[in-house]
């Protein structure tokens, strides 16, 4: 399973968030793709108020501040 974590430089939100999703990896397989919404423009249109974001199979999971109950739910049911 694959799962997108978007983000940019600089975010102590972002930070706090990918630690809550490594949590999270601990106790399900599956792999972190990190992205830097600051690399696409349109992706940064998309995200910029919402990030940090994590996404599975196209659909937004979570965003903002991020929580293990709320990504374990989401990614368990895979």
């Amino acid at each position: 399973m694959n799962v997108k974590f978007f983000s940019r430089d600089n975010c102590g939100l972002c930070v706090d968030g990918l630690l809550t999703l490594k949590l999270v990896q601990e106790d399900i397989n599956f792999d972190i793709e990190i992205i830097n919404i600051e690399e696409d423009e349109s992706i940064h249109e998309k995200y910029m108020l919402m990030i940090p974001v994590v996404e599975k199979d196209g659909q937004v999971i979570q965003y903002g501040n991020l929580d293990y109950a709320t990504l374990m739910e989401h990614l368990c049911s895979e």
